[in-house]
């Protein structure tokens, strides 16, 4: 089977799905002749010409209000939004407009696009290039968010998404782009071609939104992470030598409540990690939701481990960063209570 990197699958599944479906198109800033900032989308143009992937002015609410147009009339716009932080000028189109569709019109029109964002620091970005915004997402009904952590689910949950009615927004962590970074910066990063995780399948396969998957099986603490944060769970577990389950969500929204509620079930104990910001983050949802179903079954307070809130600080970027020391200090806690 062939190995990829993130980039790799991601243009794997756009390439599969637009062979696959004459209705599938691709558009965005720079993703035609250029291939894409992060040359996601490179060669498709190529392939399957001018039509079918094409650059757009600069102009994020006329990419997306275009992309619900071409919906509306039947076709599945796969879009991209250069970075996350941009979306905010088409936050209306894709809220106001996009989410609404289906029940605006009685479920007479459907709205299949898929809004791809890199998303999540550690590329020392700064603030305008380092967002997390998928709590703006997860608030709104008729939006479906995917968060993949690695190259086969990106793969398989891209085209998922494509073949999704609903509009999806697909945040792809730019960090996890090349390989499976632990949050250790110091240490070089291990390429996806030496991770079973880069195994990817090169014809059409997906990958059913809404499942979560348990990424480490363990019975002292379950820890809940979704993107970057999957690998730094993954390694703060190792490090502290704890028997911690843990669980890479994948979809925000539909979320996987039955996994998360049988996992915390089991521990009694439970850390959430994400590197949005702390307040009204995604994680809070999730505690609010544990706390409801597993309330007798809890052994100390859930804890959550998140960004600051400020903006993303570029000097301070591995401070702000939530790295293996950080969840292991958190997993300590729970486990001493």
């Amino acid at each position: 089977m062939a190995r990829m990197t993130m980039i790799e699958a991601v243009r794997s599944a756009m390439d599969v799905s637009m062979e696959r479906d004459d209705d599938v198109v691709v558009f965005g800033e720079d993703v035609g002749y250029f291939g894409g900032v992060f040359r996601c989308t490179q060669g498709l143009q190529a392939k399957y010409g001018r039509t079918r992937c094409f650059d757009t002015p600069i102009s994020e609410s006329g990419i997306v209000g275009t992309a619900i147009g071409m919906a509306a009339y039947g076709l599945k716009p796969c879009v991209e939004i250069q970075f996350a932080d941009y979306m905010y000028p088409a936050y209306d189109q894709i809220t106001q407009e996009a989410a609404r569709i289906r029940y605006r019109s009685n479920g007479d029109f459907t709205c299949p696009i898929v809004l791809r964002m890199p998303t999540g620091g550690g590329i020392f970005g700064g603030q305008t290039h380092s967002q997390s915004p998928e709590a703006l997402f997860t608030h709104v009904c008729g939006l479906k968010v995917v968060v993949p952590s690695n190259p086969y689910d990106a793969k398989g949950l891209l085209i998922a998404a494509i073949e999704d009615p609903d509009p999806v927004m697909f945040l792809e962590p730019k960090r996890l782009y090349n390989g499976p970074f632990d949050g250790h910066h110091e240490k070089p990063v291990t390429p996806w071609s030496k991770h079973d995780l880069g195994e990817v399948p090169e014809g059409h396969y997906s990958i059913p939104i809404g499942k979560a998957e348990i990424r480490r099986p363990g019975s002292a603490v379950t820890v809940i992470a979704y993107g970057t944060m999957v690998h730094v769970a993954l390694a703060a577990a190792e490090e502290m030598g704890i028997d911690a389950e843990v669980i890479d969500l994948r979809s925000l929204l539909p979320l996987d409540l039955d996994t998360v509620v049988q996992s915390v079930t089991k521990t009694g104990r439970c850390v959430m990690v994400h590197e949005a910001t702390l307040t009204s983050g995604y994680g809070a949802e999730v505690v609010a939701l544990v706390q409801e179903h597993c309330f007798y079954h809890l052994e100390a307070p859930v804890v959550r481990v998140t960004g600051w809130d400020t903006p993303y600080p570029h000097a301070q970027e591995w401070d702000y960063f939530p790295g293996p020391a950080r969840v292991g200090r958190a997993l300590a806690e729970v486990m001493e209570a």
